[in-house]
């Protein structure tokens, strides 16, 4: 039998897997399986987190808290074709992903209010795989990634080939759940070009 494809939605900082998990199942295609992993560290005010500035920390840097987690998904998410999205910090991760073993795997991405952490590696992995979709939303007022921040990665992976669908709204640091059917066609798309 071969392996089910999924949707690995992963949830920003102070986030948990039980809370991206309702958002995902809604977003995710009819015949995939849907992931939601926990973030690597506990964050010191709540949920969990892909890294935790050096503020709050004291063991590790937050450059080798990404890599860690990269690494941790990379060994933990399912066989079979995989979307990775994710909000904020997720979104970063999930972007950073293509860097992996699995990055043949991932038919396309989903960026929700986020920015890359990783530019320098991110804008050389684009130059040497093959161009896929990726659906990105950002809100014009979100005072946690700045707008700015999120075009340049949304222009990043236009500059490399990608198909980019761009949804943008007048909000915050959120999801605008009311263009939530842009986001499920974009997905399921995705699913069918895999």
């Amino acid at each position: 039998m071969a392996p089910m494809n999924h949707l690995a939605m992963l949830h920003g900082m102070t986030g948990t897997s039980a809370k991206m998990r309702p958002l995902a199942e809604s977003l995710a295609p009819g015949n995939w399986g849907v992931v939601c992993p926990e973030g690597t560290y506990v964050h010191p005010k709540s949920g969990r987190a892909w890294w935790v500035r050096d503020d709050l920390t004291e063991t590790v840097a937050p450059a080798d808290q990404i890599l860690m987690s990269m690494k941790s998904l990379e060994q933990s998410l399912p066989e079979g074709k995989l979307i990775v999205g994710g909000f904020s910090q997720g979104g970063a991760i999930a972007s950073a992903m293509l860097e992996t073993s699995i990055e043949e795997r991932i038919v396309g991405l989903v960026l929700l209010a986020t920015m890359s952490v990783r530019d320098e590696q991110l804008r050389g992995i684009l130059r040497s795989i093959r161009p896929r979709s990726v659906v990105w939303m950002h809100g014009e007022r979100d005072h946690i990634v700045n707008i700015a921040d999120g075009m340049k990665l949304a222009s990043m992976f236009e500059d490399a080939g990608w198909d980019v669908i761009r949804l943008h709204h007048e909000k915050g640091h959120m999801i605008d759940l009311s263009q939530k059917d842009s986001l499920v066609d974009a997905i399921r798309i995705m699913s069918e070009d895999g």
